[in-house]
């Protein structure tokens, strides 16, 4: 009987050793599907924000930062907003937002997307929703993310 229970409780202990090291492997995976993160508002900023990942083959293949106004006009493409930034802070969203986007590509981390000089506030949102989308592609969860700026 000893020798019976003894039996049962190593290939238990097995099994879920089994089960842990399945769990630990899965751990910081990115699933692939396409993982957003949206402003409903257009806050007091006046731009509604946007960022959108794109994971393939568990690693992340496109990024995309939209910046609109009430007008649909997207900052990117509204020059007179570049020239207005890049007179004064020496970089403008043309300059920036491709920037970051690339770092979101090539992070393997959030914490790899740095500060753009010229663009504090953009990047630090951009940061945060790195992070946000990291851990949403972890779960595989692909429900947009939506951000109430209201009070912003």
């Amino acid at each position: 009987m000893i020798k019976l229970l003894s039996v049962l409780f190593l290939g238990s202990a097995l099994v879920l050793t089994g089960c842990g090291d399945t769990e630990e492997s899965a751990e910081g995976e990115l699933q692939d599907g396409t993982y957003r993160i949206e402003e409903l508002n257009c806050g007091s900023t006046g731009w509604k924000e946007a960022l959108e990942i794109v994971v393939d083959g568990g690693a992340i293949t496109d990024a995309n930062f939209e910046s609109v106004n009430e007008d649909d006009v997207n900052k990117i493409e509204d020059e007179d907003y570049q020239e207005t930034m890049t007179n004064v802070s020496g970089t403008g969203p043309q300059d920036f937002i491709p920037e970051l986007e690339e770092q979101i590509v090539g992070m393997e981390k959030p914490s790899d997307v740095e500060v753009v000089t010229g663009a504090t506030s953009t990047s630090e949102k951009i940061q945060e929703w790195a992070e946000e989308l990291y851990s949403a592609a972890e779960e595989g969860n692909t429900d947009t993310i939506q951000v109430d700026n209201q009070d912003e």
